[in-house]
This record gives structure tokens, sequence and C-alpha cells, in this order.
């Protein structure tokens, strides 16, 4: 049985964690093929959006234990190698062109939670639940901290990373974490309503968008300006964006 299931449904592609029996826990395979598919992603012209979700109960429970049992085994470079894989996963993420969307249902912990905190949108079903327990067991929710740290306020990440309690998907909306509720009964529905608002949107737009978003991260006020000012020039150029302008004004011309 493959551990990740994808398919496409009207420029959308859903990629499936596909180890219910395991609570699609993480494990070297699926994070390899969970970054392959990503990648695959890139030359799909026909795509405008990815949703990652899980298969049965729970959208992901964080390291398989045979991944725990090697973590207290490995030697620290055997354990950081390990490390960068999901660190890899994580920048695939943030620097593919397509938005990415986690879609979260039953629990997400651990290394699961960082999976749907590196996307660039988190939609919830009302009954998930979110966790970084990572401290209980001695260990630290070091790979998302970054991430999570741009997401909250310090002392919020502060609390939530050293605390490790669960959290409802209400509590996480509050934080920043979740963008959009939906009930459990119409998530499924709701998810793809809202992946597909991207197909009516450009997809050059969208891509030099998430770029800017994350690139001024790393500058101060004035160069993020200056970056600004830099991709408002590439998207008049875009052919989407002659094209948009073009319908603007047939329609602002047409008489009434």
């Amino acid at each position: 049985m493959a551990d990740l299931l994808i398919s496409d449904n009207a420029g959308v592609r859903f990629l499936t964690l596909n180890r219910p029996e395991k609570r699609n826990a993480l494990n070297d395979d699926l994070i390899a093929s969970l970054k392959r598919a990503l990648d695959d992603c890139s030359s799909e012209p026909s795509l405008r959006s990815i949703v990652i979700r899980g298969a049965g109960k729970d959208f992901c429970s964080g390291a398989d234990l045979a991944s725990i049992q090697k973590i207290a085994d490995a030697t620290y470079e055997e354990n950081l190698d390990d490390a960068r894989k999901l660190l890899e996963l994580f920048m695939t993420i943030r620097q593919l062109a397509l938005p990415v969307i986690a879609a979260v249902h039953g629990r997400a912990l651990a290394g699961g939670a960082g999976l749907a905190t590196a996307c660039d949108i988190v939609l919830a079903s009302k009954s998930a639940r979110f966790g970084y327990p990572e401290v209980k067991i001695g260990f630290v929710p070091a790979m998302v901290m970054t991430i999570l740290r741009r997401n909250l306020g310090e002392k919020a990440a502060f609390e939530m990373a050293t605390q490790g309690n669960e959290f409802s998907a209400e509590e996480a909306r509050q934080l920043g974490l979740v963008n959009q509720i939906f009930d459990d009964e119409i998530f499924e529905n709701e998810v793809e309503n809202y992946a597909n608002r991207y197909a009516k949107i450009s997809r050059s737009a969208v891509a030099m968008t998430k770029h800017l978003l994350y690139d001024i991260d790393e500058k101060d006020f004035e160069s993020s300006m200056s970056a600004g000012a830099e991709v408002n020039a590439k998207a008049r150029m875009s052919q989407d964006c002659k094209d948009g302008i073009a319908r603007f004004l047939q329609k602002q011309t047409k008489p009434e």
C-alpha cells in the first residue's frame, strides 16, 4: 500500500498521507514521498494549489515509533542528517510557487503539527487538535521553531513550545496558526471549495506574492519596500497581468 496517495481535481492536487493504522506518523519513506510529490508539482502548469491531508482519523501524529527509536540510538551526525530531511521538506513547501494548504482533521501533533505549520495555509475541522509535545520526552520542536516564531508572538511561541500542551482548532485560529475552521461534517467539501479559489487567480501573481511575502522576513524595512517595488514591476510584465488589464479596460469601456 502506498504511503502517499496523489489525486487531482480541477487544478488542485491532493497529497494524502496514507498510514492511517499509524495515525499517518512520519518516517523516512513518507517524508521522501511527500517531498518528491511536491517537487513534481512544479512541472504541472495546470495546477493552482496543493492540499496535504491525512487518511483515517488523524492528520499526522508526528514521528513513528521506529523513527523515535532510531533517534535514541543514532550518533549526532546521523541525527543531523535525519533532521535535514524534514528541513528539506519544510523548505520545499516554502519555496514552491504554488500555495500549499494543510487540511487538518483529528490530531496534528509534534512533527505533524510542524508539517501543518510549515504550509502556507491551514484549514482545520472544528474537532481538530494541535500540539508540539516534544519537550515531554526531552526533545525540542526545533524544525518548526523558525516558522512558529514568525506565526506567533514571542511569548505565545515560548509557552507553546515549552509546555507541550494540546490545543483546539479554535485556540489555534485565535493564535494565528489556523486560517479557517469548518464543521466536521462538511470539512472535505469546504477544503476543496477553498482550494478551488486559486483556480480563479493568476498562478504567476500568487507565486510572486508568496515569494515576496517570505523573502521580506530576512530584510529590513527599506530593503523590503525595495523588493516590493521590484516584484511590482515584474508582475506588470507578466502575461497574466497584461491579459487582466486588457479585460479590465475592455469592461470599463463597454457602453452601458
